[in-house]
């Protein structure tokens, strides 16, 4: 499970109707970071995923693929957590990302990131919005009031002096992310990602992220949809490590029989 250090990181991008602003993530994270550090951008896509945005998915493979492996996945479990799910799955990199593809993650923290995991890949670096040099531009107002109260519950109730633990913008050892079960599918997701690593006592470190607002396309969280979020909170406080990794895959030899009775073979099971 453990990350010796970092090589390279996965960028995790869900779509479902951003078009220059999946571009613009893109090609900031490529214009600011070593070619080497990046491993993969997955884009993850649905049913739902508008055609505009498959040929903006299309454009960038063909401009940039020649220089960057550039992949679209189409998601089979639902909604954007089965997604985010899905590409812990699929990372190659030693790292992966996990941010919107709308700029309300912005693409220029990834460098700080980087550099973090680079000197300690053991721990998660995650963006908050409430350190200096973080900010919100076009917050709703009773959202935000909202949201602090929430960090400062959830941090208290969870011993931590995180600030911004619903935030969903975070790199991780990608080989922590693939052992730990995983229950959310939907925006929850997000939040889980945070609390389950907590529980197991990973360390987490935390960078300035200037949060705004989306200039194109829906949101698919809606204001009382964040109230479940205190469900979540609660499901994942007492867990134990048992309760939270996965069980371990035990691989033994199985002979493969004909009706003859002749030994075919062996395989892994």
């Amino acid at each position: 499970m453990k990350t010796k250090e970092f090589k390279n990181v996965t960028i995790l991008l869900p779509v479902m109707d951003e078009t220059y602003s999946l571009r613009e993530t893109v090609e900031t994270i490529i214009k600011e970071n070593d070619p080497a550090d990046i491993a993969e951008f997955i884009i993850l896509v649905c049913d739902r995923t508008t055609q505009e945005s498959r040929d903006t998915a299309g454009e960038l493979i063909a401009e940039y693929g020649d220089r960057y492996r550039i992949y679209v996945h189409e998601q089979t479990l639902p909604f954007v957590g089965g997604a985010i799910r899905e590409g812990f799955i699929l990372a190659k990199g030693s790292h992966v990302v996990l941010m919107s593809s709308d700029l309300e993650t912005d693409p220029r923290v990834i460098r700080d990131f980087i550099r973090h995991g680079k000197e300690h890949p053991l721990r998660i670096i995650t963006a908050s919005r409430w350190r200096d040099g973080g900010g919100f531009e076009g917050y709703n107002k009773i959202k935000l009031v909202c949201n602090l109260i929430f960090e400062r519950a959830i941090a208290m109730f969870y011993f931590v002096d995180l600030t911004d633990i619903t935030y969903a913008y975070r790199m991780f050892p990608t080989a922590l992310m693939r052992r730990i079960k995983w229950t959310e599918l939907k925006h929850p997701l997000f939040l889980e990602t945070a609390l389950k690593p907590i529980r197991l006592g990973v360390k987490f470190i935390e960078v300035p992220g200037h949060w705004k607002a989306r200039t194109e396309g829906e949101s698919q969280n809606g204001f009382f949809d964040n109230f479940k979020y205190f469900k979540t909170a609660w499901n994942n406080r007492f867990l134990t490590k048992k309760d939270i990794f996965r069980a371990p895959v035990i691989k033994k030899k199985m002979q493969l029989i004909d009706l003859t009775g002749d030994t075919q073979g062996e395989e892994n099971v």
